[in-house]
């Protein structure tokens, strides 16, 4: 029977322990030397609390139980007395039994069913005070012990309690058994608190100067209807919520989804325009912000929410970091975005919603020193907060579909499933701002989780369970479809090509326009709404300018337009057109100006200057495309004397300025990420850190049972260090000839003495090359660093 950890873990088959590092992989975070240093870390104080995070609220509720029916003098309890304990409080047993189950497969509790051990690092994390029972009233006041003694006369004190001190005992009973009172409460025999009358009749012992504990003994008498144990939880609470018809439900979030497309594009067509700048500290500031809300026409934490979704997506990124000042722009996928289906970009916005690390209700928000929290900025970075956008979608999808449940009860379920988790404040913050999120983007409506919500929840977390070892070459057929988009675009109205174009210029698309019309659209005029667009003469400008001739335009809306194109939009542009390229901008590099027309006129014709390109604007005027520079090198290598000058016309003779490279830091920084960061706990990765645990275990086992000659930096005993070399040569030559096996004490790199059991293969040219049988592997030791070597049969 194991009696430790580490020897437990030694006796769990490859495929349990496989399991429990899968269910803790901080365990392996780097992977441990030994079984011995994974059980240490196991019972370590941070690996403990951060597993008590993910139990639900009964398997906190047995692991108490197992807390109080361990005997002091082994330590341990029993699975029979966990469900004598837990029968009182009206508890059948199968639901323990599955609570201790997930204790065991996490190595939280280990040993056999009449042994039950628990790792030492769960009373460092949990409440001294487990199921709220205080400790006995032996261990804190023999008065009280005396008291609790006699039961009969126990019963008559509770009973005898003023009503004032009854209710204390009923609020310490619930839990915890501690409470602080002001000193004079105790202290002064003439005071007529509740809490002096408790203390004066020996219900309450005083652990402090303001601080009295009530005993166990009497918890378990206030406890007498509900069981020793107070109300135990074993399913999560009933939620009662309203139902609504599924086809509602999905019909209002479809409508949500549309908008979100929309405005997420107007976003990115209003950064286009003009980029928002990034602070020196990261993020867009307030003021941007605000003028991006402005233009959009959305409430500030709404464009806030799809600034981030956006950026989370990779529809916009950050440009002119190394050259200039950052700002905030489409990205290149942007333009490929825009003209997939409705439903396809709203599904990928979605996503990147579920699966970013950065909480958008924070922004607006000030941190610890007074700082507004700005968007896009790495201070609303939190890495739970994937997590608690799935466990919150998570309890709606767990209910009926169409039920709606309030704020409320989505947190009654989370604090089941994982309190001590949910019980901060900052965590419960983050899913009630989950659930109004998922509302903004359309998951839910009408409260309800939608159906094709319902389904990109389950493609996301089944792709983040996707086995990457089930095809490293990635030649597998491609994904299939989304459900999602499939059930989004059954919701949506279908694509129209075309629109109604009235006589007030006012371009109508009677329903969601297909890529290539809405292309057009924004294009050839402006958005005015969701389905409205106006022509106006800087829209027709800004299609001439991309390259559309008048006839083109007059093409465009005679085949798209439903309704006979009003005669004020032809002259519109016929109007724009005619005015169009008047005036002529173009830009040059350089230009040559002098007096000497003459002069001129010679450099113009000059072959050996043909290739500046020169022409000639005015008679004492030319221009060339290249910058100044070259052509002052190429007129005087021509055999001409120019020379250069200024904005005001003046010559500029100046000493050229050594050229310099620029300023670099004298020690170059880079980043250092940690290899395991992100690593995934594979089928294949866990069988591999398993076996390496075996072998590291078993040759850490093997070097213990070394001869304390080979053991030791020294050597064998009564050798010089020349000595103990070469009769460890001569060993190693007859183990070799016999076949046998040696252990061999060396020096590794790191300088440290180790010990080996290994048979040797072969040896020459300064090194040994043996087999060690247990681990399976050939290991290669240099002569010079081997200290010592005894044959197995006459080690001890």
């Amino acid at each position: 029977m194991p009696v430790s950890l580490a020897d437990h873990l030694r006796a769990l088959p490859d495929p349990e322990l496989a399991a429990l590092i899968a269910l803790r992989p901080d365990l392996v975070m780097p992977v441990p030397g030994d079984i011995s240093a994974l059980a240490l870390r196991a019972q370590s104080r941070l690996s403990v609390a951060r597993t008590l995070d993910s139990l639900d609220r009964f398997t906190l509720e047995v692991l108490d139980v197992v807390r109080l029916t361990r005997t002091p003098e082994t330590a341990t309890t029993s699975v029979e007395a966990v469900l004598m304990l837990t029968a009182e409080s009206r508890v059948a047993a199968g639901p323990v039994r599955e609570a201790l189950d997930r204790l065991r497969a996490l190595a939280l509790v280990y040993g056999s069913d009449p042994a039950l051990h628990l790792v030492a690092g769960v009373d460092e994390v949990c409440s001294p005070y487990p199921a709220g029972l205080g400790r006995p009233a032996a261990d804190l006041n023999t008065d009280a012990a005396v008291l609790v003694s006699d039961p009969t006369r126990l019963r008559r004190t509770v009973l005898a309690a003023p009503p004032a001190a009854r209710a204390v005992l009923d609020r310490l009973a619930d839990g915890p058994p501690v409470g602080t009172v002001a000193a004079s409460a105790l202290t002064d025999p003439e005071s007529d608190s509740p809490v002096r009358w408790l203390v004066d009749h020996h219900l309450l012992v005083p652990i402090g100067v303001d601080t009295v504990e009530l005993p166990r003994e009497v918890s378990l008498l206030l406890r007498r209807e509900t069981g020793p144990l107070g109300p135990l939880h074993p399913a999560p609470p009933e939620i009662e919520a309203p139902e609504r018809q599924v086809s509602m439900v999905d019909r209002a979030g479809a409508g949500q989804a549309m908008e979100v497309a929309r405005h997420a594009e107007a976003l990115a067509d209003v950064l286009a325009a003009e980029p928002a700048p990034v602070l020196r500290s990261g993020g867009v500031g307030v003021r941007e912000l605000r003028r991006l809300a402005r233009a959009t026409g959305l409430d500030e934490p709404v464009a806030a929410l799809l600034l981030e979704v956006a950026y989370a997506a990779g529809l916009l990124g950050e440009s002119g970091g190394e050259t200039g000042d950052a700002v905030v722009l489409p990205a290149a996928g942007f333009d490929a975005w825009r003209v997939t289906s409705l439903a396809q970009r709203w599904a990928r916005l979605a996503s990147g919603w579920l699966l970013m690390r950065r909480m958008p209700s924070l922004v607006g928000q000030r941190d610890d020193r007074d700082r507004l929290l700005p968007v896009l900025s790495a201070d609303i970075e939190r890495v739970g907060a994937p997590a608690q956008r799935r466990e919150a979608l998570g309890v709606l999808a767990s209910l009926p579909p169409g039920a709606a449940p309030s704020a409320d009860d989505v947190r009654a379920v989370l604090s089941w499933q994982a309190p001590r988790r949910v019980v901060r404040a900052a965590a419960s913050a983050g899913h009630e701002a989950a659930l109004a999120e998922a509302a903004t983007l359309g998951l839910t409506g009408l409260g309800a989780l939608t159906s094709y919500g319902r389904s990109l929840l389950a493609e996301v977390e089944a792709a983040e369970r996707l086995d990457p070892d089930a095809d490293p070459l990635g030649i597998s057929a491609g994904a299939p479809p989304s459900k999602a988009v499939e059930a989004l675009d059954a919701l949506l109205p279908a694509p129209v090509d075309h629109v109604l174009v009235q006589a007030d210029l006012t371009v109508v698309v009677p329903g969601p326009p297909e890529p290539g019309l809405a292309a057009e659209l924004a294009l050839v005029a402006d958005a005015e709404s969701a389905s409205v667009y106006r022509v106006t003469a800087d829209s027709v400008r800004r299609a001439l300018d991309t390259g559309y001739a008048a006839a083109d335009l007059h093409s465009l809306f005679g085949r798209r337009s439903r309704t006979p194109v009003p005669q004020a939009l032809t002259y519109l542009v016929d109007d724009v057109s005619r005015r169009h390229g008047g005036l002529r901008a173009g830009s040059a590099g350089g230009y040559l100006r002098g007096d000497d027309e003459a002069l001129l006129a010679e450099v113009l014709a000059d072959r050996r200057l043909a290739a500046l390109g020169l022409r000639r604007l005015a008679p004492t005027v030319l221009i060339s495309p290249y910058a100044p520079n070259r052509l002052l090198a190429a007129l005087r290598e021509a055999g001409y004397s120019p020379v250069p000058e200024d904005a005001t016309g003046a010559a500029v003779l100046t000493r050229p300025r050594p050229p310099r490279a620029a300023a670099r830091p004298s020690v170059p920084s880079r980043r250092v990420d940690d290899p395991l960061a992100g690593a995934r706990l594979t089928p294949a990765r866990l069988a591999g850190i398993v076996e390496q645990l075996r072998r590291s275990d078993a040759a850490v086992r093997a070097a213990s049972r070394a001869p304390a000659g080979v053991r030791s930096p020294g050597g064998t005993a009564g050798l010089t260090g020349a000595q103990a070399h070469t009769q460890a040569m001569a060993v190693l030559q007859q183990a070799l000839r016999e076949k046998s096996r040696v252990w061999v004490g060396y020096v590794d790199a790191h300088g440290a003495t180790n010990s080996r059991l290994v048979r040797p293969v072969s040896m020459g040219a300064g090194y040994l090359r043996a087999e060690d049988e247990r681990t399976e592997m050939l290991h290669t030791f240099a002569l010079h660093r081997i200290t010592a070597a005894v044959p197995e049969e006459a080690s001890p």
